[in-house]
């Protein structure tokens, strides 16, 4: 079994679905985790990147889960944004606690829509699980699919380093992940990039935005 089939077992079974029933936050209570995290909230951050994008922008999350950030994106006014989950259970409580957000099952290393259907493509908290020796599949994927812009919050490394993850091996990653972006692109580029410190302890996550050449 390969590496990113490995990974993609845990995700889709049991410890995946308790990940998800840590994961059901609406908007406020995501916003108080991340103030909680960080010091200021998802909103905040959403805002200080996205600010001026159309709000009739398509926008797909790889890695939605049960659609926390995409239900926080609506709650700013956009209006077409989609989600593509692995886990069957969290596209099923996607259901529950989201509306009109077209979420549905499938893979980040074969995103089933075509190239450039997208105006911007994000993950959050996503790449840092897939191993990187994977990750070029997965980051292909995504600028494949994305006409514009790509943007991630991730766990910050300026070099790849890899963490236990609740007690298993070969599942959580941090790393720099706007310049392994841009060395599997070299044409894409750098449009904002911030540094979250955690309050309470060392680490710290960057969100960013990456631009894609004009074609």
């Amino acid at each position: 079994m390969s590496t990113y089939s490995q990974q993609e077992a845990v995700w889709s079974g049991l410890f995946g679905q308790n990940y998800t029933n840590r994961s059901i936050l609406t908007p406020e209570s995501l916003d108080a985790l991340f103030v909680k995290i960080y010091g200021t909230s998802r909103k905040e951050m959403n805002e200080l990147f996205l600010a001026d994008l159309d709000r009739n922008a398509r926008i797909l999350e790889v890695g939605p889960n049960m659609g926390s950030q995409l239900a926080h994106l609506q709650a700013m006014g956009f209006t077409q944004l989609y989600g593509l989950e692995l886990q069957h259970y969290a596209v099923e409580m996607a259901k529950k606690y989201t509306e009109n957000i077209n979420i549905i099952q499938g893979s980040a290393f074969d995103i089933p829509f075509k190239d450039g259907f997208f105006d911007l493509v994000f993950t959050s908290g996503v790449l840092i699980h897939i191993s990187p020796m994977d990750l070029p599949k997965v980051m292909a994927e995504v600028i494949r699919c994305s006409k514009r812009y790509i943007w991630g919050l991730e766990y910050y490394s300026p070099q790849i380093e890899e963490i236990n993850y609740r007690g298993h091996e070969q599942l959580l990653w941090k790393a720099d992940y706007a310049q392994l972006y841009q060395t599997q692109d070299p044409q894409l580029s750098l449009l904002k990039q911030e540094f979250y410190p955690y309050l309470h302890d060392n680490n710290q996550d960057a969100m960013f935005l990456l631009r894609k050449a004009e074609s």
